[in-house]
């Protein structure tokens, strides 16, 4: 007996032979269609950091702290909100999830770090997109009844994004930052004079060093500037209030921080832009990758540069640091350095209260250090010494309310 191969549709009817047909065709439509949607249009997805304040929470125990299980609950509540505003708007197409990465408890009220996943199509700018992603969220927030939240409190990307691509190779021995490339960065002037410089914490509130104010304490005689340039600033404020910690005692190195608040607020723009603060418990690894900048001398002894300078440095371990032809006992508790044993890279003068900033994993930036002090600059053996902002946490919340 010939044994024949079973061809597609032997035994089957026409009609469902047509049928089945038509569903592969219309597999196949969809497929196309929606790499057509993702592919030729260009849709990507896009990550976006809000941050909002819930307030008149009552909390229960003695401690006077919100337990596990409060903070899990305002948690789901607040990715539950996000979900309702965003499903319940014009962005519902575009719209992925979102997640609550950081809870912080305050006295009878929290802030909410929230990242939003979106997928937008290329080719509408991100300013433009963030703008929308904000309205939504304030005129939302306002009418919400779930919970207590402070509508000046809502910010997107409120900190540590630069909309500038890190290509930094190589301050002294640095390069020239581009445009926006820092928009923490700020300069402190006494008398219209850059004396050090300074990072945006807030729309009013600067992080720098307790040093800079030993002789010169006057707010009313300081001012701040915003920019990569000294002259033309990009904006420039007048100080209201510094706050030197109360232990800071020159010449003595140690609690070389300080909080300083300006007036009136700023708008954050591609341009100007707070960093983050890390968390009183984050370290930063011993040959971490960081980045300083700042408008101080190329030289020591020389004079500070109009336009702001950046270089890239490691964080030294303290085994390292405290070595006795290094720094020794001069590293106390509050401190790391940064910078090569070789010498080259460093800080200088005028760049004493600017930033050390390093990034995480999704190109978020945290302050890590403020320029503090050193040996000469780029000398060998004589890297830069930075306070230790993790360490100060607590102090600089307690003065400014992040």
């Amino acid at each position: 007996m010939m044994h024949r191969a079973a061809g597609f549709g032997r035994g089957l009817k026409p009609w469902i032979i047509a049928l089945l047909v038509l569903l592969l065709l219309t597999v196949v439509a969809v497929a196309i269609g929606l790499l057509t949607h993702f592919l030729v249009s260009g849709q990507k997805m896009e990550y976006y950091h809000s941050t909002f304040k819930i307030s008149d929470l009552r909390i229960n125990s003695n401690s006077g702290q919100s337990s596990p299980y409060q903070l899990k609950d305002l948690r789901a509540m607040s990715e539950n909100l996000v979900d309702d505003i965003f499903i319940d708007s014009a962005l519902n197409k575009h719209y992925i999830k979102n997640q609550v990465v950081r809870l912080t408890p305050e006295e009878d009220a929290a802030t909410v770090d929230v990242i939003m996943v979106f997928q937008f199509p290329s080719a509408e700018p991100r300013t433009v997109r963030k703008r929308k992603i904000r309205s939504i969220l304030n005129e939302k927030i306002r009418n919400t009844r779930a919970l207590s939240i402070n509508t000046s409190s809502v910010e997107v990307n409120g900190c540590g994004k630069r909309v500038v691509p890190l290509i930094v190779n190589r301050i002294i021995s640095g390069e020239t930052a581009a445009r926006a490339a820092w928009p923490w960065q700020a300069s402190l002037q006494h008398n219209n004079v850059h004396q050090c410089g300074a990072t945006l914490i807030s729309n009013t509130w600067l992080a720098t060093a307790a040093h800079c104010f030993k002789d010169k304490a006057n707010p009313r005689q300081w001012t701040v500037s915003f920019g990569t340039t000294i002259n033309p600033p990009l904006m420039k404020r007048n100080i209201r209030r510094i706050v030197v910690h109360e232990r800071y005692r020159s010449p003595a190195k140690e609690y070389d921080i300080a909080v300083v608040q300006f007036s009136p607020r700023v708008t954050f723009t591609d341009n100007i832009r707070r960093v983050c603060l890390p968390e009183a418990s984050a370290s930063f690894q011993p040959n971490s990758t960081v980045y300083i900048t700042g408008f101080g001398a190329l030289v020591y002894g020389g004079e500070s540069q109009n336009n702001l300078r950046e270089a890239k440095v490691k964080i030294i371990s303290d085994d390292v640091c405290k070595q006795p032809h290094v720094y020794g006992d001069d590293i106390k508790f509050g401190m790391f350095c940064a910078g090569y044993l070789e010498g080259n890279y460093d800080a200088c003068r005028g760049d004493s209260g600017g930033p050390l900033v390093g990034k995480d994993f999704k190109d978020t930036w945290y302050l890590i250090g403020i320029v503090s002090w050193g040996d000469d600059c780029g000398q060998k053996n004589k890297p830069g010494v930075y306070t230790k902002v993790s360490y100060y946490r607590n102090w600089i919340t307690s003065k400014t309310g992040l």
